[in-house]
């Protein structure tokens, strides 16, 4: 059986994209990965408020089993984050 759902992280990559680091889980679930693609794009710009040089914004699949989910108020702040 597939994912039950898709949702997008939000990674903070340093200098070329590499050594990325998953700063935000957003909590919109999607029921295709399709829908979630289409919706990477504007939850990147809502979401670009971290220190990173390189903001990505990936599909990630979720499960009914998963719980739980990172949100923005779960992270530290970005001074006190490497990157």
């Amino acid at each position: 059986m597939g994912p039950g759902y898709f949702v997008i992280a939000i990674l903070g990559c340093a200098d070329g994209g590499s050594g990325c680091t998953q700063v935000a889980t957003l909590q919109t679930r999607y029921e295709s990965q399709a829908q979630c693609s289409a919706a990477t794009s504007a939850a990147l710009e809502a979401n670009s408020n971290f220190d990173f040089p390189t903001l990505v914004a990936r599909c990630r699949a979720g499960s009914a089993d998963n719980r739980a989910e990172v949100t923005h108020d779960d992270l530290p702040p970005a001074s006190a984050r490497r990157g």
